[in-house]
């Protein structure tokens, strides 16, 4: 990115102490203080923000072209990042609720984030080697994709479209309700009630973790998977899976076939709909 200016070693506590900023780099800067101003990177353009640390709510609104590297948002910046696009985030500490909300095209790197309801309703964004805690993530976002990442928190990826999701540990529950289009590879994900009513699921060289996981999905793959604590698993689903190694029990599949080195229980009563999947134990 190329600045025309630069903004060093100053503390800003006042409503839109920054507004409009433009072509600019600000480095080793506070936004903290008595006045407890908002806003204080609202409407900014092609800006970088290095080694600051930030304690304001509203601070990076309506922002286009933007890095923010090496700095910080304290619980006190609630909100921080809302309406903005094509931003870098990179090697940052991030908290604050509700942080990300409808912005496009941003790229998070080596950052480690705690935030409640955190990316909602956003497009375009990529996540490497970063740790996440939060709940509602990503709700009803799209064309995200995750790698490296840590994540930890329930209610996890609910309503998104287009995702995926490549070496990452994910310890959730109620993770991808009603989201279409997913693909996850290589990842443990851990938590109860996976993926109800989700539509083109894929799950590739995973562990699944956890009780009544992929039931009323359509158009659901797993392949070369494996299962731990898994009751319950696959109820009325259109399902086509591989899974290595023993499943505790595989309750009325609606369609499509279940290959299983084993199984505890294949439970096939009480069905509330014709369902006709097919469980093969591999010999």
């Amino acid at each position: 990115m190329e600045v025309k200016e630069r903004i060093e070693n100053q503390v800003f506590d006042e409503e839109r102490a920054l507004y409009n900023l433009k072509d600019t780099e600000v480095s080793n800067c506070i936004f903290a203080g008595e006045q407890d101003g908002e806003s204080v990177l609202k409407e900014t353009r092609n800006i970088r923000v290095i080694d600051s640390k930030f304690s304001l709510r509203y601070p990076l609104w309506h922002a286009k072209k933007y890095e923010l590297i090496h700095s910080t948002f304290d619980d006190k910046t609630r909100a921080p990042i809302w309406y903005s696009d094509d931003g870098l985030i990179d090697n940052c500490d991030l908290q604050g609720i509700k942080l990300l909300r409808e912005c496009n095209n941003t790229d998070i790197r080596n950052t480690n984030i705690v935030s409640p309801e955190f990316g909602w309703k956003c497009s375009g964004i990529n996540v490497e080697d970063s740790k996440i805690i939060s709940e509602y993530i990503f709700l009803d976002s799209k064309n995200v994709k995750l790698k490296n990442v840590e994540f930890q928190g329930k209610y996890s990826f609910q309503y998104m479209e287009n995702l995926e999701i490549e070496n990452c540990k994910l310890d959730t529950k109620d993770a991808f309700w009603h989201s279409k289009n997913v693909t996850v590879r290589d990842s443990i994900v851990k938590g109860e009630y996976l993926a109800w009513f989700s539509e083109s699921l894929t799950l590739i060289n995973c562990k699944i973790i956890g009780t009544q996981p992929l039931c009323y999905c359509k158009n659901l793959k797993l392949i070369n998977c494996t299962m731990e604590d898994t009751d319950l698993a696959f109820e009325y689903s259109e399902v086509e899976a591989d899974i290595k190694g023993n499943v505790l029990s595989i309750k009325n599949p609606k369609s499509g076939t279940i290959i299983v080195d084993s199984v505890g229980e294949i439970i096939n009563q009480d069905s509330i709909m014709e369902v006709e999947g097919k469980v093969i134990i591999r010999e």
